[in-house]
């Protein structure tokens, strides 16, 4: 581990004992009245917890490496689960008793401006702000503890019917399955799970089948428990994908260059042996009843991430005066390229709607509004559109909170 590494460690590790710190002080205020064997239990229960996760962490840090290497995911998986799980509890704790703090230093102040103006029934502390952020304090406990144990496990079929210009008779009503980010390698064991996402997509009798990039979280082989069970995806018109951040193994250290686009060239294969066809900057002709429109896939192309893509060699020779529809991972795309040019649709992934939200009057909120512009659903801007899908897998926090997996049943209209 470098130095500014260590440095950035010691730093969070310290912000994350100042949390505890503080989160303790409130929840023994919220419960002085309890008896003191209780509170004794749980002092020693909370911080047992609390300095074990701090170890772990230390521990993840320092066999960051050897674990990435060995795709050993369970550990850190299971770190970053519990840190999420007793992290955000402990905020909303914080920031209650801290306004808590704020109420008796100005109650004090005031004393000392004019004694004997505010009620002296109860000198010690005000608790009641205390006890609401502790009982409030469950609301996110229980929603992560959901997403790591079953949020991850429903998948979210999404009907969208999308009216789009230039489109071919024959293809009024064409419907589209788009999967994204499936990330293979998180799903350990569960097969149940993938199995169970394929089938519902072959329930929707789909006309076409297309990926939107991210199979694996690395390697390769990580897809390979999967093979068959991918393959089994049947569609009218076929089955197509494109490339993802993840799909490079760009964020893995490879014994030589040779090595990494080894296992770039064997991901390509078990698209092939999946019965995908792969697009990498290239266009493909999707054909129904004598018409046609083009379709389009391009590498992946980020303003954050990798620019790989070439979306002007995979446009060449395709028609602008009929419907275009374009695979492109990242939706950052959009705006940065493919609008200038004119393509009707576009179909990304990448956001995975950060795997977190909130639905409140029809309307989801997520943090991953805060970083992307468009990170989910359907988009539209100047008669052309974008849709992005919430992602099939998960990556990181080994869960989902209010954003379930989707499978997105796009219907093709004429507009």
């Amino acid at each position: 581990m470098s130095a500014t590494a260590l440095l950035r460690l010691i730093l969070f590790l310290f912000v994350l004992l100042l949390i505890d710190l503080y989160a303790w002080r409130g929840i023994s205020t919220a419960l002085s009245g309890m008896a003191f064997g209780f509170q004794r239990v749980l002092r020693i229960l909370y911080w047992t917890v609390s300095i074990g996760v701090l170890v772990m962490i230390v521990y993840g840090a320092s066999q960051m490496n050897e674990l990435h290497a060995s795709q050993n995911r369970a550990f850190m998986y299971t770190v970053i689960g519990i840190f999420f799980l007793l992290l955000l509890p402990k905020v909303i704790i914080v920031l209650f008793h801290g306004l808590e703090d704020l109420v008796e230093l100005l109650r004090r102040g005031w004393d000392k401006l004019a004694p004997g103006t505010t009620a002296s029934a109860d000198p010690g502390r005000i608790r009641f702000i205390s006890q609401v952020g502790l009982a409030l304090a469950a609301i996110p406990f229980t929603g992560v503890l959901y997403g790591l144990t079953r949020g991850w496990r429903y998948f979210k079929l999404a009907h969208v019917p999308v009216k789009v210009r230039n489109l071919p008779k024959a293809f009024d009503g064409f419907r589209v399955v788009q999967i994204s980010d499936m990330h293979l390698g998180s799903f350990g064991n569960s097969t149940d799970v993938v199995q169970h996402g394929i089938d519902l997509i072959n329930a929707q009798k789909p006309d076409l089948i297309l990926f939107t990039g991210d199979l694996v979280n690395n390697f390769a082989d990580e897809v390979e428990p999967w093979l068959d069970t991918i393959a089994g995806l049947q569609a009218t018109n076929g089955k197509y994908s494109i490339l993802g951040n993840h799909d490079y193994g760009d964020y893995s250290r490879w014994e030589s260059e040779t090595a990494k686009r080894a296992n770039l060239e064997r991901l390509m294969e078990h698209h092939r042996t999946m019965g995908f066809r792969l697009l990498r900057d290239e266009h493909v002709p999707i054909e129904k009843d004598g018409e046609s429109f083009s379709l389009i896939g391009v590498q992946n192309w980020g303003t954050r991430f990798q620019q790989y893509g070439d979306l002007a060699k995979a446009v060449a020779g395709t028609d602008p005066g009929k419907f275009r529809l374009l695979m492109s991972h990242d939706p950052t795309h959009w705006d940065a390229q493919v609008r200038a040019t004119g393509i009707d649709l576009m179909l990304a992934g990448h956001t995975h709607g950060a795997q977190f939200g909130i639905t409140v009057n029809g309307h989801t909120y997520s943090p991953a509004q805060w970083i992307y512009e468009q990170w989910a659903g359907l988009y539209e801007k100047d008669g052309l559109q974008l849709y992005v899908n919430r992602g099939f897998g998960f990556i990181g926090f080994p869960g989902r909170v209010g954003m379930p997996p989707e499978i997105t049943v796009l219907t093709l209209e004429c507009a």
